[in-house]
């Protein structure tokens, strides 16, 4: 069953979302739960282990990590969170949740993940804290569920690749039927597309035949960010835009239901590859 009512209920906190912003829970949660049932048996040992540990360690009451659902959404929740003085602990992590790459220039990514912040370099430091077996309790739980969020938000293609426009966010959008003024261009690939896609055909939650994840899995986190960089040329921006990805931004783009029917698949695909994407490099830093 559809959560587009649900979602559209979260719009108006979402209108105000930053690049950071992504994917709202279910997207998140279904990353987690594919490679929760893809992984091998020890690495979901040591995913549970790590999680049992996770509310003493991190102690952020308010965003609590004990399942990989919650721990999908943990860096997303502590956004919200403040020191009696107002400030913000954890700021530091807001660019680590996308990566600025324009579609209509050379895929390149050390400009915008210029000192580790981005996306992808998070990912690829989140690994390597979670194999060294060095690394403090506290820093591979972060590192775990940082890594387990984070390769959802580089599969949500707005997170991959923009057109100096906040990821979408400056791009008001009419989703269907739906012409409410707090849709935009990123906060519906974030929420009432993702959902629909999920909740399209066969469950996506399920374990795959080895030669399926084999074939989606292939690659680096690099080959994985330029693959969603493409989406969003090819699909995110050329289906907006009436064909031609890299024409002007107009202030408001209307996705008809036709639009949103070729775009469903493409993704459901996304959120699949973000699993099993997941389940890899699981199985490579915990088993």
């Amino acid at each position: 069953m559809s959560r587009i009512l649900p979602a559209l209920a979260a719009v108006a906190l979402a209108a105000t979302a930053s690049p950071a912003a992504a994917y709202w829970e279910y997207g998140h949660q279904t990353v987690a739960e594919i490679a929760r049932a893809n992984v091998r048996p020890q690495t979901r040992v040591a995913i549970e282990r790590l999680l049992r540990q996770s509310t003493a360690l991190l102690d952020t009451p308010t965003c609590p990590t004990r399942t990989i659902e919650e721990a999908s959404v943990w860096a997303d929740c502590i956004k919200t969170i403040k020191t009696p003085d107002g400030k913000r602990p954890y700021d530091y992590a807001f660019a680590w949740h996308f990566q600025d790459v324009n579609i209509c220039k050379p895929f390149d990514l050390v400009e915008p993940c210029k000192d580790g912040k981005c996306v992808s370099a998070q990912i690829e430091r989140d690994v390597k804290l979670l194999r060294d077996k060095r690394t403090p309790a506290k820093d591979r739980v972060q590192a775990l569920v940082f890594l387990i969020h984070f390769v959802g938000d580089l599969h949500q293609p707005l997170h991959a690749g923009e057109k100096d426009d906040k990821g979408g966010n400056d791009v008001g959008a009419t989703y269907g039927i739906y012409a409410t003024p707090h849709f935009n261009l990123h906060s519906v690939w974030d929420g009432p597309l993702a959902e629909r896609a999920i909740t399209t055909g066969p469950s996506l939650v399920r374990r795959y035949p080895a030669a399926v994840r084999t074939r989606i899995a292939a690659g680096t986190v690099t080959d994985w960010s330029r693959e969603s960089w493409l989406v969003a040329h090819d699909s995110v921006y050329a289906s907006a835009l009436g064909g031609d990805p890299c024409a002007p931004n107009p202030a408001h783009v209307t996705l008809d239901e036709a639009t949103i029917d070729k775009l469903v698949p493409v993704a459901k695909l996304q959120v699949e590859r973000g699993g099993l994407r997941l389940a890899k490099l699981l199985d490579q830093a915990l088993s």
